[in-house]
């Protein structure tokens, strides 16, 4: 019983680790394919949905990006325009614009919960546009939405995934203890980041891509893989043991036969095992603050200082001095008057 058991949560383990893989791979690829709003389209939404509001001098065009990835052009995300209403959040602005979306066919209205004001989406002609408050003010976004395979693609890459996963993990489970449970350890710890963070940014929806987790994380991810690799084979060769040929007491004990030693192999094992489990919470630490520092908006270079020319003429001085005096030049004259 205990064996099934260990299969049946094997096999739930390969397909939660690989789905979430498929789920990252069919979000990217059926993401692809959208057109950005140009600034006087979004310009022109924005005055549609809301034209008694005033608009401040904050507008932009912003270029898609996540964690520190840059989207390509054609990436879900990869551009959008906000503009800013106010210093202050407009609850008003809701319903000005639910009232206007409804009136020139914006279609999949609805509200998110927020404060201090719901949050308002809609979606038209593969453009998406969002109304969010904060302390801040009030802000309307104008985005490409979602293609239409993007649910499909995202749902096909989460069952080839899950299923590529649990067909692995059960040609794994048949393997003889402790394999199983060294790969199995080795695998979950150097997906584990990847996985997790995938799935908390997937927490609201995936309004926003959450493939770019992987990229974000491959500066963690990658020498992480070179080491655990060498590690998992190193722990499963087998280990010689020789044993001395009392057949022949003549015989030194170096001539004796040599055999394979489970008992040692498994001891190997066993300690892989735990110091792994004893990392993985360093590594998700770390691949927390790599995700917190890839996210910070880069600082702008700062302008070299330039110095202000000072010209040494009498024309700087309010007052005429002696010299210029006994030379016979005047403020005006220096100034050709």
């Amino acid at each position: 019983m205990g064996h099934r058991l260990r299969r049946v949560a094997l096999l739930l383990l390969g397909a939660v680790l690989l789905g979430t893989v498929g789920l990252s791979v069919g979000s990217w690829y059926g993401g692809r394919g959208v057109t950005p709003p140009s600034y006087d389209q979004a310009r022109s939404i924005a005055a549609e949905l809301l034209p008694d509001a005033v608009l401040g001098n904050s507008d932009q065009v912003v270029h898609g990006s996540r964690w520190g990835v840059d989207f390509a052009a054609d990436d879900l995300g990869s551009g959008k325009v906000d503009f800013w209403y106010h210093d202050r959040a407009d609850c008003a602005l809701s319903e000005q614009l639910r009232r206007n979306a409804a009136t020139h066919g914006w279609q999949s209205l609805r509200h998110v919960p927020s404060y201090p004001c719901d949050d308002w989406r809609a979606e038209r002609d593969g453009l998406t546009v969002t109304l969010a408050h904060s302390a801040s003010g009030s802000q309307l976004t104008v985005a490409p939405a979602a293609p239409n395979k993007f649910l499909a693609a995202t749902i096909t890459g989460i069952l080839l995934g899950a299923a590529a996963g649990a067909v692995l993990f059960w040609l794994l489970a048949r393997r003889r203890q402790p394999v199983p449970l060294l790969v199995g350890t080795l695998v979950t710890v150097g997906l584990l980041p990847g996985v997790a963070f995938t799935w908390a940014a997937s927490a609201k929806g995936f309004s926003e891509p959450v493939w770019p987790v992987w990229p974000a994380l491959a500066p963690l991810l990658v020498p992480l893989w070179l080491v655990l690799l060498p590690v998992g084979v190193y722990a499963l060769w087998p280990q010689n043991r020789t044993d001395p040929a009392i057949s022949f007491p003549g015989m030194s004990a170096e001539a004796g036969t040599k055999t394979r030693d489970p008992s040692r192999t498994g001891t190997r094992i066993t300690v892989v095992v735990t110091v792994a489990c004893v990392l993985t919470p360093v590594v998700m630490t770390v691949a927390l603050l790599l995700l917190f520092a890839r996210a910070q908006p880069d600082r702008p270079e700062s302008e070299p200082l330039v110095r202000w020319p000072i010209e040494a003429t009498a024309s700087t001085t309010s007052d005429p001095s002696p010299t210029a005096s006994e030379s016979g030049t005047t403020p005006s004259a220096s100034r050709g008057g």
